[in-house]
């Protein structure tokens, strides 16, 4: 077998059908049961429907022509439009079940077991029962692997810690545009994700409730009145995730295990897709080591403005000057728009 990857999410799938696609053999180890669900903001950005198209992934969703950014009582807004075309609002477990069904078409082996730790050799990798010439490492933020291997980074500050809780409520959606409520202390985003549903994403630091944080936004909380919820409350977290490098002899990390600043602009599955491919272009030719230079170059941007937007807006003035700034400087604010998409 040429990869075994550990991870069914959807940069572990992604990976495995790039490299099935270029003639690789491929084995996907993953416990859970597809399809597989997440806390998560579930707006993909044009370019990452791009990537999606390349693999011969179209899932069906909500389209959203860009962002609006609103203060938490939707008093002040600004907003900007995608210039290269919709993003798309799409339930993760639908995701998932496009993904799964692709890696299956294209001669992915799917296996329902959890990853064990690898062990590297000169020319292969053991993981438990399989052998491969290289294994992925795909297994999310506090990625079991990662951790086995010591290549977690420094944590950073207890007080810098954030979390993403996530809640679906039948509504017809008010816009079609992805909207990004500020308070004090933390983001809620709204994003249609199909008939009469959109997920609601709050972005916070831990040791409260998702009703408590969401009654800081009186603007969306006075938008969703009365709508019923469609389901539980979902945590991942916490979101910053440092590590010291992403290949271990043959070991390579990526998604979210590869390290992750912050959903803060809603990158996650557009970055990941982007480290996909570049992981499996290095290991088709034979030069793994190069994938930690490519990695750096297709997170660099993310990694740049996420975090300048992170340090910048823990400041309180900032923080409240950002929704003001962003309608004053309409240019501004839609080329940084433009960027993300």
């Amino acid at each position: 077998m040429d990869l075994l990857i550990a991870g069914g999410g959807p940069i572990g799938l992604a990976t495995a059908i790039e490299a099935a696609t270029e003639g690789m053999t491929v084995r996907v180890l993953e416990p859970r049961e597809a399809p597989i669900d997440k806390a998560c903001g579930e707006g993909l950005m044009p370019s990452a429907r791009v990537a999606l198209a390349r693999l011969g992934v179209h899932p069906s969703g909500r389209e959203f022509v860009g962002i609006r950014y609103l203060d938490a009582d939707a008093r002040r807004s600004a907003e900007a439009r995608f210039p290269e075309g919709p993003g798309l609002g799409v339930r993760r477990t639908d995701l998932s079940a496009e993904l799964t069904d692709r890696a299956l078409e294209v001669g992915v082996d799917l296996v329902r077991e959890a990853a064990e730790v690898p062990r590297s050799g000169s020319d292969s990798v053991t993981v438990g029962a399989h052998r491969a010439r290289w294994f992925v490492a795909a297994d999310g933020l506090r990625s079991p692997t990662r951790e086995a291997l010591g290549l977690n980074g420094f944590p950073g500050p207890v007080g810098s810690r954030r979390f993403g809780l996530r809640r679906h409520y039948h509504v017809s959606a008010w816009t079609d545009l992805v909207e990004v409520y500020w308070s004090r202390h933390a983001e809620a985003y709204v994003t249609p994700v199909g008939e009469d549903l959109v997920g609601v994403a709050l972005l916070c630091a831990p040791g409260r409730r998702f009703g408590d944080w969401l009654a800081d936004f009186a603007g969306l909380q006075t938008r969703l009145d009365g709508a019923r919820p469609a389901n539980a409350v979902r945590g991942a977290g916490p979101l910053r995730q440092s590590v010291t490098r992403r290949v271990s002899g043959r070991t390579l990390l990526v998604g979210d295990a590869a390290g992750y600043v912050d959903a803060l602009t809603g990158e996650g599955i557009s970055v990941g897709l982007r480290c996909a491919h570049e992981l499996v272009r290095c290991l088709l030719a034979d030069r793994p080591q190069d994938y930690e230079v490519a990695w750096r170059r297709a997170t660099r941007s993310y990694r740049v403005l996420t975090g300048g937007l992170l340090a910048v807006t823990s400041r309180p003035l900032v923080r409240r000057a950002l929704v003001p700034a962003a309608a004053r400087w309409p240019a501004l604010f839609s080329a940084a728009v433009g960027r993300l998409g």
